[in-house]
């Protein structure tokens, strides 16, 4: 079974990511009711991603990765989106720290490969707090000598159960420039952090997505990679930005896929109508132009430099299918009639799942005002 090579011993080869994703998801569904009613992290999941080598499969295949392309992991996370939500959204957390710096390397020849060789070699696992962060970040950095203390608390970090390694920021109030987010990377194992379960929630349960919370945590000052002014866009946030919402959206398309399919499902047991069909009709459609959008995001990604017009494109990008996996997952439920209401079936399951499309950034009102202030001409740097 292709699942059971790891990367180490086919990266000489052309892998096929799409059929590897394919037989793994399959694996993963019978583990997804359990953590669904149990608020169970996917560990297991988790751990064979590990052993396959899909966690270091956006790691260019020179520093020991799989060297798979952007899209294809894209396509990856949508098709385990479809068997196991949880698994594919903490998935995703990972993937995007991944080929964020990937990116810096292919492109800036950036000195990142140090990480990229760690993740390579020690099977590292690395989590975002860019839910709790953004623009704003959030805890403490206070000056001491050869680094930072910081405190914080870092919520929604999916997958920091089996994290290596904490990639977030804190607010240094510097004397000379004010105001000023520092980022950096944390090992899950250092002095000072620990994890506080908090995640029970209404969807995507298993993702194991607690608070971190740092007390004191020293941060040496050559961990520090970047510092930039608080609030205000920079280059590495249209790179966040352009890389990392088409592949957490993926998730959602591959959700909406299993949305639709079990609501067709359903929907053919009933007796049907033409009032069925507009239901079925008008849920392909959403799922459609879902699919498009997401393509759009995709493409955006591989071909464009980060900037505001690129931001502007993912963004809008991330409204539209939000609002359409929204939409399948409503007329899912409609098409499948009353039985839809009942957990057994699981598509009740993937309603709740979806729901989480609502609340990555840009949230809607955030990404028009910003889509505005670019048409209407407004100066960027205010933004």
């Amino acid at each position: 079974m292709p699942e059971l090579q790891t990367i180490s011993m086919v990266q000489q080869q052309v892998v096929d990511w799409a059929s590897l994703a394919e037989s793994l998801g399959k694996q993963f569904a019978a583990r997804e009711t359990e953590a669904d009613e149990s608020d169970l992290f996917v560990a297991d999941n988790i751990a064979r991603l590990k052993s396959v080598g899909l966690t270091a499969a956006g790691v260019p295949s020179e520093l020991g990765g799989g060297g798979a392309s952007y899209a294809d992991l894209c396509t990856v996370l949508r098709i385990l989106g479809r068997y196991c939500s949880s698994t594919a959204l903490a998935f995703s957390m990972h993937t995007h720290q991944v080929m964020i710096p990937t990116w810096r390397w292919q492109h800036q020849n950036a000195p990142v490969d140090g990480l990229l060789k760690r993740v390579a070699a020690e099977q590292l696992v690395l989590l975002s707090s860019g839910g709790s962060d953004w623009l704003q970040s959030a805890g403490t950095a206070v000056k001491v000598e050869g680094g930072f203390l910081v405190t914080a608390r870092k919520v929604f970090a999916s997958g920091a159960p089996v994290a290596n390694l904490l990639m977030t920021s804190a607010v240094y109030q510097d004397p000379e420039q004010g105001s000023t987010v520092l980022h950096f990377g944390v090992p899950m194992t250092a002095q000072g952090v620990s994890i506080e379960p908090t995640w029970q929630a209404m969807g995507m349960r298993g993702t194991g997505s607690h608070d971190v919370v740092l007390s004191d945590v020293f941060v040496p000052d050559a961990a520090v990679a970047l510092r930039r002014e608080q609030g205000k866009w920079h280059f590495i946030f249209h790179l966040i930005s352009m890389i990392a919402i088409p592949l957490i959206y993926s998730v959602y398309v591959g959700v909406a896929e299993a949305a639709r399919d079990r609501a067709v499902q359903l929907a053919m047991k009933r007796h049907t109508d033409e009032h069925c069909c507009y239901m079925v009709g008008g849920l392909d459609n959403e799922l459609m132009a879902a699919k498009l959008a997401l393509q759009h995001m995709i493409s955006t990604a591989v071909v464009s430099q980060p900037s505001f017009e690129t931001t502007n494109q993912i963004m809008t990008g991330r409204t539209l299918v939000a609002k359409a996996v929204l939409n399948v997952a409503d007329l899912a439920m409609e098409a499948a009639g009353g039985s839809a209401f009942y957990r057994k079936l699981g598509l009740e399951k993937l309603f709740r799942d979806v729901q989480g499309a609502r609340y990555h950034p840009l949230r809607e009102e955030a990404q028009r005002k910003l889509s505005g202030q670019l048409a209407l001409g407004w100066d960027t740097s205010s933004l």
